[in-house]
């Protein structure tokens, strides 16, 4: 079939969190802001650390958004203002509802040496629910398909006969996709939606194009399927959704609409924080927010 217009690769980049945890970011770029709801996109490792060099990333506040964060190896522990204490295992999805404020730390439960892979994603609220109470949801039991050589987990939205039971406030899919060996699936898609997929681990090649490992394809709208090979090891991330029709300003932590939003929310975070709340038991620093003097942010859109 031909190519939609608008898609394309690119490679993730390198970026740091909390105390010199590398990660590699694949949303938002220069090439893609969106994808439906979808606003953001790191993917942790696959990495070994050593003893005390887990992740740690201190407490540090979101609004107007959701974090998505799909735990494939390793542990990470979740503590927020709210009160939760969740301790994420493979094979996991904590969703965490920031609304009007939240603050929440992620930290390797212990000082050992160990092994974390794991991507972590950010939902835009509609501004209909961006203004919503904070909520806090782990989800230990997603449905599991297995097909053409692939395990396929649906972590949200709908796809191959099975509904995830995380929830979305805007229609969203998403799907995990490993192969241990050779395979090859057709994936059905909705033609309402648009697309992208980033490679975690091995080479895909999605409708005849190779993807080296840790690259992002936006396959658009428009398609009913996406045909997916593999020769070896890989695994994939599919993410799609309605285009989002609102325009939102990304910095930092916060998602927003207006440029005066995200100051008050800044100085609101670094001179008292009381709009937030606290996180307790975490014993990584507090993240404070970076200067925004003569900073204009860019709006995105998903259309």
């Amino acid at each position: 079939m031909p190519r939609p217009s608008g898609t394309g690769a690119h490679p993730d980049r390198a970026a740091q969190i909390g105390e010199g945890f590398v990660i590699h970011r694949a949303l938002p770029s220069r090439q893609r802001r969106m994808v439906g709801a979808w606003c953001f996109l790191d993917h942790a490792g696959p990495a070994e650390f050593g003893e005390g060099q887990g992740l740690r990333v201190g407490p540090h506040p979101h609004i107007g958004l959701q974090t998505f964060t799909w735990m494939i190896e390793g542990e990470v522990l979740h503590r927020d203002s709210l009160g939760y204490e969740q301790l994420i295992s493979p094979g996991q999805v904590n969703l965490m509802t920031a609304g009007r404020g939240i603050v929440h730390a992620e930290d390797t439960p212990n000082a050992s040496a160990g092994r974390l892979h794991a991507a972590q994603l950010w939902i835009a609220l509609p501004d209909a629910e961006r203004h919503r109470e904070p909520a806090f949801q782990n989800y230990p039991n997603l449905p599991v398909v297995d097909a053409g050589g692939f395990r396929i987990t649906v972590l949200v939205g709908t796809a191959f006969g099975e509904t995830s039971p995380v929830p979305a406030y805007s229609p969203l899919v998403g799907l995990d996709l490993v192969a241990t060996g050779a395979g090859a699936q057709s994936v059905p898609l909705d033609a309402g939606f648009e697309y992208a997929a980033l490679t975690l681990r091995g080479e895909v090649e999605i409708d005849g194009e190779q993807l080296a490992p840790g690259t992002l394809m936006y396959l658009g709208a428009g398609r009913t399927h996406l045909s997916l090979r593999c020769a070896g090891l890989a695994q994939l991330l599919i993410i799609g959704g309605v285009p989002f029709d609102e325009e939102i300003l990304l910095w930092w932590n916060f998602v927003g609409r207006t440029q005066a939003e995200i100051e008050a929310a800044t100085h609101e975070w670094n001179h008292n924080g009381e709009r937030f709340g606290e996180v307790r038991g975490s014993t990584s620093p507090r993240l404070a927010a970076p200067d925004m003097a003569g900073l204009q942010i860019k709006a995105s859109r998903g259309r």
